[in-house]
């Protein structure tokens, strides 16, 4: 178990929830670890001492994109518009992965080289790593200059990437883990139309669900993966009374993490399994092998096109103890040693990325949630809503049910996949949760001593 060696320090207010209450759009404020001798002025290269009044932006800038979403045509759509606004700058997006962990490795890689992009996918699990190594600048400075909006940010949203009064990313592709389900399944189940309300009652659900399958299916079907397992597992820990971490002290062996882990494994190892491991649940969600998967909010958009009945999305389920849906997806971070006139123009296309039309239109074309709160109630998602009320379940989730995660997932380099081996020695082989826990806690202590202990 790890020893809080900060715990007597003041932490610095990383609100990783909002910071502040916007209209229904709220989330617990929480704090995270401070770093000793971390000064913002110092930190991510000279960006912060600046004077971006002298500076000429660049002519041209490279944006790392893995598309969320499948959102490459969207973000080519977004690039022509922002060109048509600022002739004077052109962006070269390029694919520099499958996923945020592929950009994240590439972007590692590329640290010491000028093979750099100028503005970077920046996941929830990769940020503040990138910080850590002083590999992004903070954007305060540069936004300020820019006259840019940040107040209109929704607070839970933008407050991720706050670090030590900087914020050192912006929300972009930002979603919550959704629970969506075959309407047409569950009224030849005599279901009602919603989703469960707790786990248990989608568990006496299955049985009625079972006959509308193939065979050899489950009700309910679900993706592993790094970046994916531990994501939507941590709605079952809370679920349970239990979390991964009590700040920096791992809490895998404690009573309700395992009992978590028990619930985890009667998923998909029970007597009558209520689960089964899909290589892509919503692809498998979509044609109707599964009744129920969860997924992220952004893969509502291809969902929808795909599916030929109608689908339903609802809340994750609560356990015994509760529940809640963590924020995730990801925020475009700029790189801190690029050139000034680089990082400028950078950030005048980032802003307006996630300005209120640009972050409306990623939404409705995508199922991520809108970052700005202009955007959650204009006339445009207005009318996706109504046209397609889907969409209004994870802005309305984030309200009632989002909850920050816990430490040692996003502030630990590599804890995320390292929690992913663990939970799928539970899904995958069955294997007892105290002795799949016991496996991963020595690897997520030395990732945190090696990576995080010599800063705090």
């Amino acid at each position: 178990m790890f020893h809080r060696t900060a715990r007597n320090r003041r932490p610095s207010a990383l609100a990783l929830g909002a910071l502040a209450a916007v209209g229904a759009l709220t989330l617990t404020a929480c704090t995270a670890p401070s770093v000793a001798g971390d000064d913002p002025s110092a930190s991510g290269g000279a960006a912060a001492d600046v004077d971006w009044s002298q500076v000429e932006p660049a002519s041209e800038i490279t944006w790392w994109s893995n598309h969320p979403g499948a959102s490459k045509a969207v973000e080519e759509e977004l690039i022509a518009r922002f060109e048509e606004e600022h002739p004077e700058i052109s962006v070269k997006l390029v694919t520099a992965g499958a996923n945020y962990d592929e950009v994240a490795q590439r972007f590692q890689a590329a640290s010491q080289t000028d093979e750099l992009p100028d503005l970077v996918i920046a996941s929830d699990v990769w940020w503040f790593r990138y910080h850590l190594n002083d590999q992004i600048m903070p954007l305060d400075d540069v936004f300020e200059h820019l006259g840019s909006d940040t107040d209109d940010f929704v607070p839970a949203l933008y407050g991720d990437y706050e670090y030590d009064g900087q914020h050192w990313a912006a929300p972009y592709a930002r979603s919550t883990p959704l629970f969506y389900y075959n309407k047409d399944m569950w009224a030849a189940a005599g279901l009602p139309d919603r989703g469960p309300e707790t786990w248990e009652e989608f568990a006496s659900w299955t049985g009625q669900l079972q006959p509308q399958l193939p065979a050899d299916s489950a009700p309910l079907g679900m993706s592993v993966g790094t970046s994916w397992s531990a994501w939507w597992f941590e709605n079952m820990i809370w679920g349970h009374g239990g979390q991964y971490s009590d700040e920096w002290e791992t809490t895998l062996d404690t009573p309700e993490a395992l009992e978590a882990g028990e619930f985890l494994r009667g998923l998909f190892h029970g007597d009558a399994p209520l689960a089964t491991v899909s290589e892509d649940a919503t692809v498998d969600f979509a044609s109707g092998t599964v009744a129920a998967t969860i997924g992220s909010t952004g893969s509502l958009k291809g969902i929808l096109d795909s599916a030929t009945f109608e689908v339903g999305t609802a809340y994750l389920p609560d356990g015994p103890d509760g529940g809640g849906t963590p924020t995730g997806g990801t925020g475009l971070a700029i790189p801190s040693s690029r050139t000034p006139e680089q990082q400028l123009a950078a950030a005048i296309f980032l802003d307006f990325l996630t300005g209120t039309d640009q972050t409306a239109y990623f939404s409705q074309n995508t199922g991520y949630m809108p970052v700005r709160t202009s955007a959650v109630e204009s006339d445009t998602m207005k009318a996706v809503y109504e046209q397609a009320p889907q969409f209004r379940t994870a802005v309305d989730q984030l309200a009632d049910k989002a909850r920050s995660q816990d430490w040692i997932r996003v502030f630990v380099p590599g804890a995320d996949a390292i929690l992913t081996e663990g939970i799928e020695q539970i899904v995958l082989q069955g294997t007892d949760p105290a002795a799949a826990f016991e496996s991963i806690t020595p690897k997520i202590e030395t990732a945190y001593r090696e990576n995080v202990e010599p800063y705090l």
